[in-house]
């Protein structure tokens, strides 16, 4: 016969219930992003031209009586909508500060950068960002409203947060720690 544990108690004597961590939730990525813009018509356009040269598709579905376009991928999806202030963006103020678009490699990268130039988008770079990682790259542009995009490549430490991800103990700097231990 199994013996039954006995419920513990706090130093009053006061039966307590043991704790368990929560099981780990696996956030498997960003479904949508959605960006207010100032002039709908002239986003639009924009944002036609930008994501059909990404690869993206595009749905034309109003929400609520009110204008809308996504732009989506196999894996999430960019919507516009109207602005219901004119304030003009500020990537320093509360809120969004950039939108970075990960690819596969530099290659696909300079692809990106090339495609942009094509469509007479105005980029920064490509260029290697070693104040980020080693091996970061990536090419800035913005939106008619300011809003800024980043493409870059798929850096050797996100693969690697990837790879190892079971192998992660803690919550502050978990990867640090696993590869000190190397």
């Amino acid at each position: 016969m199994k013996k039954l544990a006995r419920p513990k108690t706090d130093a009053a004597g006061t039966q307590t219930r043991a704790r368990s961590a929560p099981p780990a939730l696996d956030i498997a990525g960003i479904d949508h992003i959605y960006l207010a813009v100032s002039d709908f018509s002239r986003a639009e356009k924009f944002y036609d031209r930008l994501m059909e040269a990404l690869g993206f598709k595009k749905s034309t579905a109003p929400i609520a009586g009110e204008p809308h376009r996504h732009y989506y991928n196999r894996e999430f999806q960019i919507s516009i909508r109207p602005a219901h202030s004119s304030a003009r963006f500020n990537s320093y103020a509360p809120g969004l500060h950039h939108l970075c678009l990960r690819v596969s490699d530099n290659a696909a990268v300079d692809a990106v950068a090339e495609r942009l130039r094509a469509l007479g988008v105005e980029t920064d770079g490509p260029r290697l960002c070693p104040e980020y990682a080693p091996d970061y790259y990536a090419v800035f542009f913005e939106d008619p409203d300011g809003i800024r995009f980043e493409v870059m490549n798929h850096i050797q430490r996100r693969q690697t947060m990837r790879a190892r991800w079971n192998e992660l103990e803690g919550f502050v700097d978990p990867l640090r720690r696993l590869l000190a231990k190397r």
